[in-house]
């Protein structure tokens, strides 16, 4: 190694590829495989069995199992379904198998083609130690790093010595924020390492883990690089990933707002460097830290498409799938990509199901309703506009094995903060219902004046504090006329039912009568609509509305519950709210955003209530640990025990000071949600609370 590709002057058609994976990346690799003609193949999990991805592949074929090590992780299983569906070539997409040598080995051993570097090149930069060594080798700066593997006690404690406080534990062979922790005090140095480990095997199959020395307060920069079999090794610019919520990236951009000519050109000389250190062919990019002095050192090396690769496709006009497809039939990267243009700015939010104000507790269960504006579809439009790139549709159920992204959702403008603020108005107006996302926290960045300036770092989020970055849009105000217009729509729904007079106002009273009720969860709406006009108000809170007009609206495909239009005016400012009503949830979108009430039932189930000092489950997962015994006394935030769901360890923490009264988990166990794990009470501390 050390050189550049072999030259290959031959090249073959390729024409049915088999997608090693799921959800939205699994769809964006078939809508370019279908623009070149080639027949789509896909792999399903039991989980997957409804999900669009597999009714848009021309074939799919099942892997039994839910979990991702029975399914997507066994790469014996992929390549029979690719053989077994007459596939001549395999993409992996990103996660799962995507950077496993031997997978690329196997698929190769198969006759089939695998679109991504060679097995070699994955191997090298597989592990991320050897990897750290190769680029110092090769002259790249890189942070100190030690292999903490199997270390314990004295050992342990030497290791991190060498490195240095404040130091990251990191999964060798992971990626995506998993198996990662920081730590800044030694004493929390031996549960970040057994952590971190743990949750490599789980998500990875290999818990390695090394410590390295942590920047606080640096940019996430990397380069985008592509080589081909005939000599071709480009850099495609450069993205910003700052970002990001426990070491995972959560907006990306290109350009970086941080990097000008100078240093794009430093930064692209050293990507280049290390692909050509590995004979790399294919898509990859070099992830390097970025020092406010404007230094920069290397992270790693992903042998793969990123989940970030629309902005880097809208900033150049270049679509890196197809490109991946032309690299591994062999011919040469075109011009366009030999000579790459940067032209105006590209900003890509994740959205996921998670509740950012409750640790980014995954959410689960069934999206209600999903619908947000966009320009095009798993491409770049075709001027400025909004990219949306999803693996769900409305109706779908979110369930624990997986990730928890819904979508990536890509603006593109000729200026960053024009970029930045269509994005975030786009992203309001959606429609989501069913579960909590991190939607509202991702408009508040996309608006935040030091986000517009450019002054972003991996410790955004912590140094503006979600308390102000996970705020809902709706304001205490806002959430009285929400609740006031929920319980008018919830009313002209039912008399929209009604036998006679269906057409009637709803509440509406010909005489004075005492007002109407309605009980939700964030408080008592008490209304009355007759000849003057609507009255109300929310725990005696007067709400000034007039309301203008109602309708009744039928809901779309997927789209559950029932939906009511109401137009009102306050304040001489008329204003539309759409109100969907399924069950118990009323889900209300207006112009101040998105919230969603539940209706209290007049007469609550008393078998409903939990025990005084509960812990429940706030969603499903397995038990992997049990830190307590039952009778032990805890102290407020210790660690009572660890759920993992959705890939990621939860910490179940003591709410505060007390006595373990019951433990009714062990390790291994799959809990349900709202499943009480344990019971911690004191005298001084009683009530129920989510394990979040």
């Amino acid at each position: 190694m050390g050189g550049v590709p072999a030259l290959t002057t031959t090249s073959r058609t390729l024409s049915c590829v088999l997608v090693a994976n799921r959800g939205e990346i699994a769809r964006r690799v078939f809508r370019t495989a279908r623009a070149m003609g080639l027949r789509t193949v896909a792999v399903y999990s039991d989980a997957d069995a409804s999900a669009p991805f597999v009714r848009e592949a021309d074939v799919a074929v099942r892997l039994p199992g839910s979990t991702p090590a029975e399914t997507y992780l066994r790469a014996d299983l992929v390549v029979a379904a690719a053989e077994r569906a007459g596939a001549d070539c395999v993409h992996p997409g990103y996660g799962f198998l995507s950077e496993n040598a031997d997978f690329a080995r196997a698929v190769e051993a198969a006759g089939l083609v695998f679109v991504g570097p060679d097995p070699g090149a994955i191997e090298a930069m597989g592990s991320k130690l050897a990897a750290k060594e190769l680029m110092d080798r090769s002259g790249v700066p890189i942070l100190p790093s030690v292999d903490a593997t199997g270390l314990s006690g004295d050992a342990l404690a030497e290791a991190a010595d060498t490195v240095g406080f404040p130091l990251l534990v990191k999964a060798s062979f992971g990626g995506g924020g998993r198996g990662m922790r920081a730590v800044h005090d030694p004493a929390d140095l031996v549960e970040a390492v057994q952590g971190a480990a743990r949750e490599a095997v789980s998500a990875f199959g290999d818990g390695t883990v090394f410590l390295e020395r942590l920047l606080e307060r640096p940019r996430h920069v990397e380069v985008q690089v592509f080589g081909d079999r005939h000599g071709t090794t480009v850099a495609l610019f450069e993205r910003e990933c700052s970002i990001q919520r426990r070491h995972q990236k959560v907006v990306e951009e290109a350009p970086s707002p941080a990097v000008g000519p100078e240093l794009r050109d430093r930064l692209q000389e050293a990507a280049v460097a290390a692909a050509r250190a590995i004979d790399y062919v294919g898509a990859g990019t070099v992830e390097f830290l970025l020092d406010e002095n404007g230094d920069f050192f290397f992270l790693e090396m992903n042998t793969r498409l990123q989940v970030e690769h629309p902005v880097t496709e809208a900033v150049t006009g270049l679509d890196l799938v197809r490109l991946q497809f032309d690299v591994a039939a062999g011919r040469r990267l075109p011009s366009e990509a030999r000579s790459p243009t940067l032209r105006g700015s590209a900003i890509e939010v994740r959205l996921y199901a998670e509740d950012p104000a409750r640790a980014w507790l995954p959410q689960s269960g069934r999206l209600a309703d999903f619908a947000i504006a966009a320009d095009a579809e798993f491409r770049t439009p075709s001027g400025p506009g909004i990219r949306l790139d999803s693996g769900v549709v409305a109706g779908d159920e979110v369930g624990v094995h997986y990730d928890p992204m819904l979508a990536k959702v890509i603006a593109w403008a000729p200026e960053r903060s024009s970029a930045a603020l269509a994005l975030a108005g786009a992203l309001s107006r959606a429609r989501l219902h069913g579960l909590v996302t991190n939607r509202d926290l991702l408009v508040r960045v996309l608006r935040f004046p030091a986000f517009l300036a450019g002054e972003t770092d991996t410790a955004f989020l912590d140094r503006h504090g979600l308390g102000t970055l996970a705020a809902p849009l709706v304001d205490e105000a806002g959430l009285r006329r929400h609740a006031v217009v929920a319980a008018l729509a919830g009313a002209a729904l039912r008399r929209s039912a009604a036998p006679v007079l269906a057409g009637l106002p709803s509440g509406w009273r010909n005489n004075p009568t005492g007002p109407q009720t309605t009980v939700f969860d964030v408080g008592t709406v008490h209304y009355r609509l007759d000849r003057t006009g609507l009255t109300a108000d929310v725990d005696g809170e007067p709400v000034q509305l007039s309301l203008l007009a109602t309708e009744v609206r039928p809901v779309g495909p997927g789209e559950a519950g029932r939906s009511c239009r109401l137009d009102v005016e306050a304040d001489g400012l008329r204003s539309s709210y759409e109100v969907r009503v399924d069950g118990d949830r009323c889900y209300v979108d207006g112009p101040e955003g998105a919230s969603t009430l539940v209706e209290q039932p007049r007469f609550p189930d008393p078998a409903a209530a939990v025990q005084p000092g509960s812990l429940t489950a706030a969603m499903p997962g397995a038990v992997t640990r049990v830190a307590v015994a039952e009778n032990e006394r805890v102290s407020a935030g210790q660690l009572v025990l660890v759920l993992e769901a959705m890939k990621m360890e939860h910490p179940v923490l003591a709410p505060g000071d007390g006595v373990v009264q019951a433990l009714h988990v062990a390790v291994g166990q799959q809990v349900e949600t709202g499943a009480v794990l344990a019971v911690v009470s004191d005298t001084e501390t009683e009530g129920n609370h989510d394990a979040s």
